[in-house]
């Protein structure tokens, strides 16, 4: 296994007992699954949309405001970004580059 299935496993877990978790724990999590995600995007190619309707700004959004949060909304951001982190290490693993093509 390698160490970003390893984290997915981790993420996978902590939302499945995110009641037991602390909120420091949580942003621990969060903050280093948006950085994750950053990375693996980077090295796909993939840019950020730089959006409001960038997934990485909702995980961001939940992160800093995590104590407000109810467990069910920090579940859903913690398997969202297991989701993205896998999908990402797959298109990695499969030696996919992706190009974007700039404004003409």
């Amino acid at each position: 296994m390698t160490s970003t299935n390893d984290f997915i496993a981790e993420i996978i877990r902590a939302a499945n007992r995110v009641e037991r978790l602390g909120n420091s724990e949580k942003r621990r999590l969060l903050r280093r699954a948006v950085a994750t995600i950053s990375s693996l995007r980077e090295r796909t190619g993939i840019p950020s949309s730089n959006t409001s309707h960038d997934a990485v700004f909702d995980l961001q959004a939940i992160e800093v405001t995590v104590e407000r949060r109810k467990p069910g909304e920090i579940k859903k951001a913690l398997l969202m970004a297991a989701d993205m982190i896998r999908t990402l290490h797959i298109v990695l693993d499969s030696g996919t580059q992706i190009t974007t093509k700039g404004p003409e």
